[in-house]
């Protein structure tokens, strides 16, 4: 029934969460390399949480803009995917007992992006880049 109410919207609905999870993973990324937003706890950073700082700031950037969003969403996947595996299942095996329920979500809704690309509002629609949504 609600489908038939916000299924006109799909593609500005999708824009909006290709946009807010860009820019939260964004955080991620300028909270590791620069401190902000201030998490209360320093940083450690290492080659391994400075690579992972880069991509999520280069990456979280090209999602929010829709460039090339799907090949981002993708690398951005992959990370968020080995960060759950090196650092949240250890600890665990369900990312409610392991805190991993972002890194989870993050790693499925940018593959979910990768199979859609950059859709509405991105700079591919303006660069006529977008594939029509199936």
């Amino acid at each position: 029934m609600i489908e038939r109410y916000l299924g006109r919207y799909s593609e500005y609905l999708y824009a909006l969460l290709r946009i807010v999870a860009g820019f939260l993973y964004l955080l991620h990324g300028t909270q590791k390399l620069f401190g902000f937003p201030p998490s209360g706890r320093p940083m450690q950073l290492n080659a391994m949480m400075t690579a992972a700082g880069v991509i999520e700031v280069v990456a979280g950037l090209m999602i929010i803009f829709g460039f090339l969003a799907g090949l981002a969403a993708f690398i951005a996947s992959g990370e968020m995917a080995v960060a759950y595996f090196m650092v949240h299942q250890p600890i665990g095996a369900l990312p409610i007992t392991n805190n991993g329920e972002a890194a989870a979500l993050f790693a499925f809704i940018f593959l979910y992006i990768a199979s859609r690309g950059s859709g509405l509002w991105s700079v591919d629609s303006l660069l006529g880049r977008n594939k029509p949504s199936p």
